[in-house]
């Protein structure tokens, strides 16, 4: 599935994605820049996130609460200098704990990610809008 948005349209995007029925466990691929944690802030709103949400870039993770009671994980792998650092945060516990897990930067932990789950790529467009790809 492709989805073109606008920044103003990221909340609708959002909602086709989680109205696709995705994995729990989800992929964001995308270069610095191309609004990967937006997306993932807007997805997280949609699962019933009221917190503030904010990349988790210098803690790896950040947890949250839907108001259904789900726990929802940010991942952001970028300063990760190696697969056991994720290990070592006990990253397979969270990817098999059936909670969402929005992922970014995942190419950083290849041998980690579980067979079952969804891929985004996303992209920005000359015009400004955003491109999302998902499998």
């Amino acid at each position: 599935m492709k989805i073109i948005f606008s920044l103003d349209e990221i909340h609708l995007a959002a909602q086709q994605i989680i109205d696709s029925s995705p994995k729990k466990v989800m992929l964001f691929y995308g270069e610095m820049g191309a609004g990967k944690t937006t997306l993932i802030k807007a997805i997280a709103r949609k699962l019933g996130v009221h917190d503030t949400t904010s990349s988790p870039t210098f803690s790896l993770v950040n947890e949250y609460l839907s108001d259904t009671d789900d726990l929802v994980y940010h991942f952001d792998m970028y300063r990760l200098k190696n697969e056991n650092e994720a290990y070592d945060m006990g990253m397979d516990e969270y990817l098999y704990s059936d909670h969402w897990c929005l992922i970014e930067w995942p190419e950083k932990i290849p041998t980690l990610i579980p067979h079952d789950h969804s891929t985004i790529k996303i992209k920005a467009l000359p015009d400004g809008q955003r491109e999302v790809e998902l499998r």
